[in-house]
């Protein structure tokens, strides 16, 4: 007979059974991003924080976070937003609010080997007990430091045969956890919390009652799902994944990660083989003030045997590629010789994501495998030289944030040390293109950014803290172009990232390189090259007629159509409060001519219809230059002013 796990239908009494079960050391993993019990582990710590005799150490990843507002007019915007979308009591982490505050106490350490990105830039016990690891050594690391519990959300459903339970969000590490405990001979608890919103999955995620120790069945359960608030995608990184969708050889396996850059290169993959017409004059358009290397070729018909996903994160851009008919080459597994269009380790994304998930059937269910991480991100298993078969012509993209002369990168880490995200899978992936035959690893970033009222290039000559080293290298993307890096020697290479720089940078790079001696004295950067500017880019974008197929909202949003006009408002104004004195006047003075009628639901929103003090009579102006400047937005991410 099965033995079932115990069952508790409260988090106290199942946190009384932790603290009764456990030693005075406490040990518990819980998992990346959405698959955490907030409630559960808020009660845990909040008991041992009253326990300084007792110690407790959790290791985690990627601790999702609300957003905070970080002024009064983001106030405005963002808390009626958040409560609408969050809901008014949503469960957020109590050790991220100490641990921000600086409050955590000295008998709580927090192990985390990815951040959502930028949370922890600015604390030290973050930074401190920070963990730098491959995603696929995570497993190991785990067994090595003897945690005795993980804290899982699971779905239920009910059969013939009684209770099934899906790990539905978070296979990549517990099934490999599990699997190491046991082949050590070692004990851990596995306990589940019950989640009434989390889709059921099936196949390798899907798991019977007797794989847990405990389950919890609390009613009180927040019902919302941490899910992520879709944002607009600018002009800059639509082109970027305007040229990274060349890259996509129909038959072929694909990998992304999540935000902007990625959400542009399935947009314009969508186009591509939705709008073929319009996709090729677009290409062919802007590739007139462009070159590439001899080695890539670029493609641009529509997907007739489709791609094929293996990713270690599943978001909105799988199922947006579904629904599009391009995920749709299936590979068969080797043991269950079930047909599958999708493997994927975890999933996180908006609303709109788990409730495609929620209500998957038939094949579409069948031919999604959430799976454990180390099948997704390496190829070092039983079944080789069935993955390496099943990823032919693979394109594994990924953003970084520096890109050196030399071609390595840097995605996680700024050169002081502090830790911006993390490893995660980057680098796994980036060895597997080279690993596999006709693969390519794809690494996007935009040429430039903003920091204290200056631009600086995001290709540098060297980078202290590397994630992906120069023997890696291989095809890299921003804005103004591909660099094709694989096979070349150290001055192709420079040459190739030149020829993707911004202008502004372009010089002091080149004198940098031959100065170093690696780059010959009387090199010249081809004239095509030497008019790498925003200004001058975005008018040959908006030439090609790029600005009549790119909306900001590329795949709709979570706001109301004043909240979307107020999104790109706020961000034109932030951008002009980075860029310098002279831009945030010309907005206020852009203001003082807009007649406030023409936007009176926008500063209602914003409780600026009827300012009251000079402050909120400033703010009012303010907001309603950015709202003039960015109107044209709203249909067209290229009717953005050039920065």
């Amino acid at each position: 007979m099965v033995q079932k796990p115990r069952q508790f239908h409260s988090f106290e009494t199942a946190v009384d059974e932790l603290l009764n079960t456990l030693g005075r050391e406490i040990r518990i993993a819980t998992p990346l991003g959405l698959g955490k019990p907030n409630q559960l582990i808020n009660l845990l710590y909040n008991r041992v924080k009253e326990l300084p005799e007792r110690r407790l150490e959790i290791y985690t990843a990627l601790s999702l976070d609300v957003p905070s507002p970080q002024s009064d007019l983001e106030r405005r915007f963002l808390s009626p937003f958040l409560e609408r979308h969050f809901g008014p009591d949503y469960p957020a982490f109590e050790y991220l609010k100490d641990r921000r505050h600086g409050e955590l106490p000295r008998h709580i350490r927090i192990h985390e080997f990815y951040f959502q990105a930028g949370q922890a830039l600015h604390t030290d016990s973050a930074q401190q007990d920070y963990v730098s690891l491959n995603y696929t050594h995570v497993a190991a690391y785990l067994v090595d430091c003897n945690i005795e519990v993980i804290l899982q959300l699971v779905a239920r459903r009910q059969t013939d045969q009684g209770p099934r339970y899906s790990l539905s969000c978070n296979p990549d590490l517990t099934l490999d956890v599990m699997d190491q405990y046991r082949k050590a001979g070692k004990k851990i608890l596995l306990l589940g919390v019950v989640h009434p919103e989390l889709p059921f999955l099936g196949t390798d995620a899907e798991v019977g009652p007797d794989y847990f120790d405990m389950i919890v069945d609390d009613p009180t359960q927040h019902r919302r799902l941490f899910a992520l608030p879709r944002t607009p995608v600018d002009w800059t990184d639509h082109l970027i994944g305007f040229f990274a969708s060349h890259l996509l050889e129909d038959d072929g396996t694909l990998q992304i990660g999540i935000g902007s850059l990625s959400e542009a290169l399935v947009y314009s993959a969508c186009l591509r083989h939705q709008q073929n017409a319009d996709y090729e004059v677009l290409s062919e358009k802007i590739w007139q003030h462009r070159r590439h290397a001899r080695e890539l070729h670029l493609q641009r018909e529509p997907f007739q045997k489709g791609l094929y996903g293996t990713s270690e994160m599943v978001m909105d851009g799988f199922m947006n590629l579904r629904k599009a008919g391009i995920l749709k080459r299936q590979v068969q597994e080797p043991a269950s010789k079930q047909m599958r269009y999708l493997h994927g380790a975890f999933f996180l994304g908006s609303t709109e994501l788990y409730k495609w998930l929620r209500h998957l059937q038939g094949e579409e269910f069948d031919g999604l495998n959430m799976t454990r991480v180390s099948i997704v991100n390496d190829l070092y298993d039983g079944n080789e030289l069935a993955l390496r078969r099943q990823r032919r012509k693979a394109r594994f993209f990924n953003t970084c944030m520096n890109v050196t002369l030399l071609g390595s990168a840097a995605s996680d880490t700024l050169e002081s040390g502090t830790v911006v995200s993390g490893v995660g899978g980057q680098y796994n992936f980036v060895a597997m293109a080279h690993e596999l035959e006709g693969a390519h690893s794809v690494l996007m970033l935009r040429s430039t950014r903003l920091h204290k009222g200056r631009r600086h290039s995001n290709i540098l000559w060297s980078h202290g803290q590397l994630t992906i080293p120069r023997h890696l290298r291989d095809i890299v993307i921003t804005e103004y172009g591909i660099a094709y890096l694989r096979g070349k020697t150290d001055e192709e290479v420079i040459k190739e990232l030149l020829n993707i720089a911004d202008s502004e940078f372009q010089e002091s790079l080149k004198i940098k390189a031959q100065k170093e001696g690696k780059l010959r004295s009387d090199y010249q950067i081809p004239e095509w090259a030497r008019h790498n500017t925003p200004a001058e880019l975005l008018n040959q974008a908006r030439d090609a007629g790029f600005d009549r197929l790119f909306p900001p909202f590329a795949f709709g949003s979570d706001f109301t159509l004043d909240e979307e006009l107020l999104a790109l408002a706020l961000g034109e104004l932030r951008q002009a409060q980075e860029e310098s004195l002279g831009k945030l006047l010309g907005l206020l003075k852009k203001g003082m001519k807009t007649e406030a009628i023409e936007y009176q639901d926008c500063l209602k929103r914003m409780e600026l219809d009827r300012p009251r003090g000079l402050k909120e009579r400033l703010f009012q102006k303010l907001v309603l230059g950015a709202l003039e400047q960015s109107k044209g937005r709203i249909t067209s991410a290229f009717s953005a002013e050039p920065r």
